[in-house]
C-alpha cells in the first residue's frame, strides 16, 4: 500500500467545496429583498388610488411599456394606459365589479405602450381595506398575453382554415355524390317516377345508389343498392357497382343474372383484406298489353320493396334468402314478380330509413320496418310523387336521428284521376 499525504485524503477538497458554494449562492437567492421582488418578478404590479391613479408601479411593468416610473406615477391612471376599448370596458364592467365584489381575476385587456404599440395582459385586481373595512387603495397584477396572444390568433387561422377546406370537402363530396346518382330520372311512357336522396351527412360520401334506364324491345330497368361503408371508397364500389349493373342488363337483362354477374365483379375485385359488399334489388319492367307493368325483381340482401295498391292494400314484396352481392363467390338471389295497374305504387328503399332513430331520448329507437309499413299503409292509395313527398318529410321530422344516408324510389302507373300529376 502506499501512503497519501494530507492532499490526498479520502475526500476530493473540490467535492466538498462545490457543495458548499452552491449553498451559499442559493441562500443568497432566498435572500433577495421584498423590494426587488416586487421590482423584478415575473409580472406587473401596480397599486392605485381609488380613482385609478397610480401611487406605485414594479420595473417590470414599467418596462413592459417603455414608461419611466415619472411618466407613470401620480400622473396618469390605470384606465388611461388602456386603449379606448378598453377603457370602454373598464368604465362600464371592470370598474363596477371590481367594487361590488372586492376583486377580478383574468380579464383580458389591452394596454398601449410608450411607442404606440398594443400589449395584450392578462389583469387580476384586488380592493385593499383598512381595518375599519373601508376601500384604501386598488392592487393590480398584469401577466403580459403576448404569447397567449399569439397562440389564440393561430388557433383562429387554423379553425378558418379547416373550415375552409371542411366546406371545400363537402362540396367535393356533393359532386362526387352527385355522379353517383342519374341526373334526372328517365320518362317511361305509362309511368309515374320519383326519387329522393337523403343526406345523413355532409362531410362523407354515402354508398346508396339508384337508376331507371331503357332496355331493348321496350324495357326498362331499375335498380337501387347500398353499398357497405362511407367516403372514398365506398363511392369506388358505388360507382363501380351502378356501371356494372348497367352493363350487364343490356348483355342479358334477367334480374337474377344481373345481380349474379355484379356479385362476381364485387367479389373478384373486393375479396382481399378490404372486402367490398352491397345489398341491391333490381328490377325489369315489362309494359302489359292489357295495361300497367309486369315487374321481376331480384334483391341481393336488400330490404323488400313495398306495394301500394289502388285499392289501399300494401304489402310487402319479400324476398327471402337473397345474399348479400360481393360477398360469396356465388350468391344465392332471391327473385319475385308482380303486375301493377292504374294506381298502384311500387316503393323501393336502403335501410337508412327505416334505422334512423324516431326519438331523440331513445338510442335505439329505430324506426323499423313496421313502423314503414304502416306509414304507407295510411299513405295508400298514392302516386309515387306524393309517396316520395311523404318520406321526405318523414326523414326530416328525424333531424339527427338519420345517421345513415337514405335513397327512395317509387313507381306507379297513374290512376284515371291523377293526370295532372304527370
Amino acid at each position: 500500500m502506499c501512503d497519501r499525504g494530507d492532499g490526498e485524503s479520502g475526500e476530493h477538497p473540490l467535492g466538498e467545496e462545490q457543495p458548499r458554494d452552491d449553498r451559499a449562492a442559493f441562500a443568497t437567492l432566498l435572500e433577495d429583498s421584498a423590494e426587488d421582488l416586487y421590482e423584478h418578478a415575473p409580472c406587473g404590479y401596480l397599486s392605485t388610488l381609488l380613482d385609478g391613479t397610480i401611487v406605485k408601479i414594479n420595473t417590470t411593468l414599467l418596462d413592459w411599456l417603455g414608461h419611466t416610473r415619472g411618466d407613470l406615477v401620480s400622473r396618469r391612471t390605470f384606465a388611461g394606459l388602456l386603449t379606448v376599448g378598453g377603457r370602454l370596458y373598464h368604465e362600464t364592467h371592470f370598474a363596477p365589479l371590481l367594487r361590488m365584489q372586492g376583486e377580478i381575476s383574468g380579464i383580458a385587456l389591452e394596454l398601449k405602450t410608450a411607442d404606440g404599440s398594443r400589449l395584450p395582459v392578462l389583469v387580476t385586481s384586488t380592493v385593499k381595506t383598512g381595518s375599519d373595512g373601508q376601500p384604501l387603495l386598488i392592487r393590480t397584477t398584469v401577466f403580459d398575453a403576448r404569447d397567449r396572444r399569439a397562440y389564440e390568433t393561430e388557433l383562429l387561422r387554423a379553425r378558418a382554415q379547416a373550415e375552409r377546406e371542411r366546406e371545400e370537402l363537402q362540396r367535393l363530396n356533393a359532386t362526387l355524390q352527385q355522379t353517383l346518382l342519374p341526373p334526372a330520372l328517365v320518362k317511361v311512357p305509362g309511368l309515374d317516377v320519383a326519387a329522393h336522396y337523403h343526406i345523413a351527412s355532409t362531410d362523407k360520401v354515402g354508398g346508396d345508389f339508384y337508376d331507371l334506364f331503357p332496355l331493348a324491345d321496350g324495357t326498362w330497368g331499375l335498380f337501387l343498392g347500398d353499398v357497405c361503408g362511407k367516403g372514398a371508397a365506398a363511392a369506388a364500389v358505388t360507382s363501380l357497382a351502378r356501371y356494372t349493373l348497367r352493363a350487364a342488363a343490356v348483355y342479358q337483362p334477367d334480374p337474377a343474372a344481373v345481380l349474379s354477374n355484379l356479385n362476381t365483379v364485387l367479389n373478384h375485385e373486393y375479396n382481399g383484406q378490404d372486402p367490398r359488399f352491397c345489398t341491391v334489388i333490381f328490377g325489369l319492367l315489362t309494359p302489359a298489353e292489357q295495361g300497367g307493368f309486369h315487374i321481376t325483381l331480384a334483391s341481393g340482401g336488400h330490404p323488400p320493396a313495398l306495394l301500394m295498391r289502388a285499392d289501399g292494400s300494401t304489402r310487402y314484396l319479400p324476398t327471402p334468402g337473397g345474399q348479400l352481392i360481393g360477398v360469396l363467390p356465388d350468391a344465392h338471389i332471391a327473385t319475385t314478380t308482380l303486375h301493377i295497374e292504374a294506381g298502384d305504387t311500387l316503393l323501393l328503399h336502403t335501410d337508412g330509413l327505416t334505422e334512423a332513430r324516431s326519438a331523440s331520448d331513445g338510442e335505439d329507437d329505430r324506426y323499423g320496418d313496421e313502423a314503414l309499413l304502416d306509414f304507407a299503409r295510411a299513405l295508400a292509395p298514392t302516386s309515387p310523387s306524393a309517396a316520395v313527398a311523404a318520406i321526405r318529410d318523414l326523414l326530416d321530422s328525424f333531424g339527427t336521428g338519420v345517421d345513415d344516408d337514405a335513397a327512395v324510389l317509387a313507381i306507379g302507373v297513374p290512376g284515371p284521376t291523377s293526370e295532372e300529376q304527370l
